[in-house]
């Protein structure tokens, strides 16, 4: 019951957000549902409820079932992410994604650098490590780069900041396996991470906050790079209002330092003949 649910909602979520149910649009009866699926109508109503829950859809009395704007779906669900990821994220999708970035990440690291204590900043220096020895081969950089953040976040001894940085992991990972799949992307941003950790391990806010921002700019270069995205190492809303799947865009590609970046790939077909 529990695989044939995780399915269905995750087929219906992923054919939401790739746009074949279009915002303002209904969903087609419950029935027709249960006959396209092959699931019972209990799978479809748990999978709707969950598509509430997580701000795609809306249902009511007289109102049917009906696919909201994306401004109101939950953009820290992992779920979104992921289907948003392999539908190909648009211009949009990375512009908010590197606003918020320049906004939460570098606040979090000038505080870090000034109340790690000594054990946090061994747990940085880990992860720094183990991207070190990902791009000679050995494991895959961007589990260790997403550690390296998380544990950055994690120092800054702010609640709030740090129950965000949880919500944000499934956007950073998102983030980090495009922009190194640029070929030696990796190798060309371990030193800006090498400068956030001295600047932290020396206590200067003031360093860390500025090689925080440059690490973030160069992530939104290798973005532009990889997808033809322009207009996202500096996402200060300047010529960012276009919209669109970016071209080019991988769907969800591989990150294992070492070896060849991804071909980008067209988004993720439908898996079943489209609805009626």
């Amino acid at each position: 019951m529990k695989n044939i649910l995780a399915q269905t909602l995750a087929t219906l979520g992923s054919a939401i957000v790739a746009g074949r149910h279009p915002p303002g649009s209904s969903l087609p009866p419950e029935p027709t549902l249960c006959e396209h699926y092959g699931v019972s109508r209990t799978v479809v109503r748990e999978a709707v409820k969950s598509l509430v829950a997580k701000g795609l859809l809306v249902t009511g009395p007289k109102l049917g079932t009906r696919v909201l704007p994306a401004s109101q779906w939950n953009w820290f669900d992992p779920d979104v992410v992921a289907w948003q990821t392999e539908a190909g994220p648009t211009h949009e999708f990375l512009r908010d994604l590197q606003e918020m970035r320049r906004v939460v990440e570098p606040a979090a690291v000038r505080l870090a650098a000034a109340r790690a204590t000594a054990q946090e900043i061994a747990v940085v220096e880990q992860a720094y490590e183990g991207m070190r020895r990902a791009i000679a081969g050995e494991g895959d950089y961007v589990v260790q780069d997403l550690a390296f953040h998380r544990a950055l976040i994690g120092a800054c001894h702010n609640r709030m900041l740090q129950q965000m940085g949880k919500t944000l992991e499934a956007l950073l990972r998102t983030s980090f396996r495009i922009s190194t799949a640029r070929p030696n992307g990796p190798a060309l941003s371990l030193p800006l991470h090498r400068e956030i950790l001295d600047a932290v391990i020396a206590r200067a806010p003031d360093l860390a906050e500025r090689a925080c921002l440059r690490l973030i700019d160069g992530a939104g270069r290798d973005i532009e790079s990889v997808l033809g995205a322009p207009g996202l190492a500096e996402a200060d809303g300047a010529g960012l209002s276009r919209s669109g799947r970016a071209a080019g865009t991988p769907s969800a590609p591989s990150a294992r330092a070492g070896g060849s970046p991804p071909r980008p790939t067209p988004p993720t077909e439908a898996r079943r003949s489209p609805l009626p």
